[in-house]
């Protein structure tokens, strides 16, 4: 079995919902549960070893446009968060994945010796990471204390607008140069994570935050759970000049199994073939190399497609990439060593 480290997932979101209604999220991961994509025992199943973790806050004003007679749609972008109720959600989830790491159901970990380690024990190796930065403050106060509570990895924004920056829409056809990038405050938070050694995450900013960071950071430029925006022309994917500067900086894409960023229709479908994943890989290691494409599945957060299925299906997009001519090295770099790497220069790691 390959082992998975995966890039995107927001199991954490599902976990906190779900606690809402009463539900223990220790039990639902460490028992196994029919909802969603992940848990413990899928995971293993499936060689899913670990991944970053998402604390997304949901827009609860967001609804998806339905796609017009030509199959084209430009959802609206959700409004901007209240930042004290974003805190308390943000809050909430980090305490379910600090409640995980004490339970003995995943691993927290702040270091790559931290992720081969646990994923050498066969425990799920989770990295903290927030997506979109509404429970932080400009002053960054909230920053510090997130990291030390095991955060490693983040987006400034969503897809929505928020005091550090802008994010894309969900639209078909569309450029990702959709508004303004960083904001003043968005350019503190990079050098921030720069200083801190926090992962900066590409996946839901405009074009012009791509170049405003790329500018700003120090670190590899990395899009966590993204695709080809010249295969499938949705607002999140990434341009060719995008892709040219990830090679350049030797940063990575985290393929999205996202069937709407998959399809050459761009439909929310799980009826897509694992071809069109195939598709948009081959596309990437051609313009990236091997070295800069990874996994991003953005399990518990997207239609994904019905032969992968949930975490235990994992194997099968593996199965099709051996098929498909990617040879064992290949594998290992593309399921988790370009992951680790990329993790282990954000942080400052030697001999990781």
């Amino acid at each position: 079995m390959q082992l998975v480290f995966d890039g995107h997932n927001d199991v954490l979101l599902r976990l906190w919902s779900h606690a809402k209604d009463g539900n223990d999220p220790v039990a639902e991961f460490t028992g196994g549960t029919t909802a969603g994509h992940i848990d413990g025992p899928r995971s293993k199943a499936g060689g899913l070893a670990g991944g970053l973790c998402a604390i997304y806050i949901p827009s609860g004003d967001l609804v998806f446009a339905d796609p017009d007679t030509n199959g084209h749609y430009a959802t609206p972008l959700a409004a901007p968060l209240d930042p004290l109720p974003s805190l308390a959600i943000a809050t909430e989830m980090a305490a379910i994945a600090l409640r995980l790491d004490r339970a003995g159901a995943w691993r927290l970990c702040r270091s790559v010796k931290n992720i081969r380690k646990a994923m050498a024990e066969g425990i799920f190796a989770a990295v903290m990471h927030i997506e979109g930065c509404e429970a932080i403050g400009a002053d960054l106060a909230t920053l510090e204390v997130f990291y030390a509570a095991g955060l490693r990895s983040l987006g400034p924004v969503w897809s929505r607008h928020n005091i550090f920056g802008h994010g894309v829409p969900f639209a078909f056809p569309s450029s990702p140069d959709t508004a303004p990038g960083l904001t003043e405050a968005g350019f503190a938070l990079v050098r921030e994570c720069n200083r801190l050694g926090i992962m900066i995450d590409l996946a839901h900013i405009t074009e012009k935050g791509f170049w405003d960071v790329a500018e700003t950071s120090d670190q590899p430029l990395v899009a966590s759970h993204s695709n080809v925006h010249a295969l499938t022309p949705v607002a999140r994917n990434l341009t060719d000049r995008q892709l040219d500067a990830i090679r350049e900086r030797r940063g990575l894409v985290g393929v999205n199994y996202a069937t709407a960023m998959l399809r050459p229709d761009g439909r929310s479908d799980a009826d897509t073939p694992l071809s069109d994943m195939i598709r948009h890989i081959d596309y990437l290691v051609d313009r990236v190399g091997i070295d800069c494409v990874a996994l991003g599945s953005d399990f518990d957060g997207a239609t994904i497609p019905e032969e992968i299925g949930d975490a235990s299906g994992n194997q099968r997009l593996i199965a099709a990439l051996r098929q498909a001519g990617y040879g064992a090295e290949d594998l290992s770099k593309m399921a988790s060593e370009n992951w680790l790497r990329i993790l282990a220069s954000a942080w400052r790691e030697e001999d990781a």
